[in-house]
């Protein structure tokens, strides 16, 4: 059929507020058998709808040959969201009296990163790839444990995009007794020999507590931590009691260790002022005792699930643990969305822009509740 060619503005369609109806059919060439026509020099700029992949197509040379092309819509891209998380639990109390034991920190899970960084020098967790927007997604930020207390869980159930996160409270430490299980184990008393408490192993997400052991300084044992289990009897009062060092993470764009165990508590006769010394990422310090001085123990890091220091025997034949600090859950995502809390529920939180990679960290600190993407 022959072509009738007219000039620009022959055809008036500004009063019509239905749509132009063009050419369409198959996607298969005529000389295949089909009704596309040849894409050639002499129909070049012609338009039509494809039915086979229904989508318009334009007949260009684009730089070389003429052929068919889909027209794309330019618009903005889109950004799946993709959700890296840092689960950490609250961390145990340390033990009461002659010489406790230490607590243990608070379970410690991640996804972001690569290597064998989460609790329990394990490897990582896989991103999670298929969260919604608009649905409700559970999050509890686990509180530290008072003195001879287990840390409380901390969890984040983003079911069905992943199954629930579900980081364990740190052991408590030992009251003249042995250290108490979680996902750290509490350390052992002195008040004879104790086993460390023992970390939850399912998933494994922290190290033991050390046992008590006959040592020249009479020292309890430290809770575990996130990378090393606590120590007990040495020859170096530095580090005797210490308890197990966390395991730094860079969700937030800048690096912090998470997960110390608090130390045991010490007799220091021998090198008193020295204190046994919490574990990196929050774990609280030892109590100690010499000559009816006493150094009391320092409590856990709330937001880092540190480990409470153990408490050591006075003057007065008293001495309290310390408590453990609180757990925190942080999520990493792409800048685009935003977090919208449940209200009441007592959530601490803030949310930082990373510019250099175009995300968000959304930090709590407290709470529970439920949270939505946007």
């Amino acid at each position: 059929m022959a072509l009738t060619k007219v000039s620009t503005g022959v055809v008036d369609m500004s009063g019509n507020t239905g749509g132009l109806v063009i050419a369409k059919g198959n996607g298969t060439d005529v000389s295949s058998g089909g009704e596309r026509p040849t894409c050639n020099a002499t129909i070049l700029g012609s338009i039509r709808e494809n039915t086979t992949d229904n989508k318009v197509e334009v007949c260009t040379a684009n730089g070389g040959a003429p052929g068919w092309q889909f027209l794309e819509e330019a618009g903005p891209s889109f950004i799946p969201l993709t959700v890296d998380y840092l689960v950490v639990a609250g961390g145990g109390g340390g033990g009461n009296y002659y010489y406790a034991g230490g607590g243990g920190a608070g379970g410690m899970l991640t996804s972001f990163g690569s290597g064998n960084i989460s609790g329990g020098n394990q490897q990582v967790a896989a991103t999670i790839t298929t969260a919604v927007q608009g649905v409700n997604y559970e999050i509890t930020v686990g509180l530290g444990g008072s003195a001879t207390s287990s840390g409380g869980n901390s969890e984040l159930d983003m079911t069905p995009a992943r199954a629930s996160v579900l980081a364990t409270g740190g052991g408590y430490g030992g009251s003249s007794a042995a250290g108490g299980p979680g996902g750290s184990g509490g350390g052992a008393s002195r008040s004879g020999v104790h086993a460390g408490g023992a970390r939850t192993s399912s998933p494994i997400q922290g190290f033991a507590g050390a046992a008590s052991t006959s040592s020249t300084y009479y020292c309890a044992g430290g809770g575990g931590g996130a990378s090393a289990t606590g120590l007990s009897s040495g020859t170096n009062p530095a580090i005797v009691g210490k308890g197990g060092d966390g395991i730094e993470s860079y969700i937030t764009g800048t690096n912090l260790y998470y997960a110390g165990g608090g130390a045991g508590a010490m007799n220091a006769a021998v090198a008193f002022p020295n204190t046994p010394q919490g574990g990196a990422g929050g774990g609280g310090n030892g109590g100690t005792y010499t000559n009816g001085s006493n150094l009391p123990p320092t409590a856990g890091t709330n937001g880092l699930g540190g480990g409470g220091g153990g408490g050591c025997h006075n003057a007065n034949n008293t001495g309290t643990g310390a408590a453990g600090g609180s757990g925190v859950v942080i999520l990493r995502y792409p800048s685009a969305y935003t977090i919208t809390f449940q209200t009441g529920v007592g959530f601490i939180s803030s949310t930082a822009t990373l510019s250099a990679t175009s995300e968000k960290v959304t930090t709590i600190t407290a709470g529970s509740g439920t949270i939505t993407f946007a």
